[in-house]
């Protein structure tokens, strides 16, 4: 069971949000610029135009670990990733994600988090990604640094995710699977930095803090774009 236990939950959820909102005053808006922790997002490959993928199925070589590849279909639920601290990084909910931070990437319908290890990918000989862990609980190669431009992560900038134990950036370069996950494109982590491994936020569901009455931060609020 992953961090959300229906796989089609993520479809009603923009509704859910609708409906909380006018029940419990959650505000749903258009104006927040940054990512900020504990929101669920789609990434897209700009180089390459696919979402960030995974699923329950296994590599069939390198680690055997669940696999992580990108699709073109922009609405798959398997495509959500959760944007959380690390082990040593706190990330509390709305805050906004610094350029630099350490963060982990948490697979929403399997609760895997984004992972890589030394492994050799299965079709470009690259550096293996994958999804290791159970409930949001893997270890210290779950761990990637957002590297941005200025001072925080922006949703319209094009971004990198570089593997700390590794220091290899996330990348996509186009090899394709057959069967059984025909036409999904390979994922990998690569040395170099290029145009395939830029990042950018797309759909998603995100937290923004807002001021209480006492001037105290409450991060219960939401934005939703699907």
């Amino acid at each position: 069971m992953g961090l959300l236990n229906s796989d089609g939950f993520l479809r009603f959820l923009p509704a859910l949000l609708l409906v909380l909102s006018r029940i419990f005053g959650l505000c749903v808006g258009t104006e927040l610029s940054s990512v900020t922790c504990g929101s669920v997002v789609k990434l897209l490959n700009v180089k390459h135009n696919v979402r960030l993928h995974s699923h329950d199925v296994r590599y069939g070589s390198g680690s055997g670990q669940q696999s992580v590849t990108g699709v073109s279909v922009v609405e798959d639920s398997n495509s959500y990733w959760s944007v959380r601290g690390t082990s040593d990084t706190s990330c509390h909910r709305g805050t906004p994600v610094r350029c630099g931070q350490m963060i982990r990437l948490t697979h929403v319908n399997t609760g895997r988090n984004l992972h890589s290890h030394y492994f050799t990918s299965p079709l470009s000989s690259n550096q293996e990604v994958s999804a290791f862990g159970e409930e949001g609980e893997g270890d210290h190669l779950d761990e990637w640094a957002v590297q941005c431009g200025g001072s925080v992560w922006k949703r319209e900038e094009a971004v990198r995710f570089r593997h700390k134990a590794t220091d290899a950036l996330l990348s996509v370069t186009g090899e394709q699977y057959g069967r059984p996950i025909h036409g999904q494109t390979e994922v990998h982590a690569m040395s170099s930095p290029t145009q395939h491994s830029l990042w950018k936020v797309m759909e998603g569901v995100f937290i923004k803090p807002s001021e209480g009455a006492a001037g105290s931060r409450d991060y219960s609020h939401t934005h939703t774009e699907f």
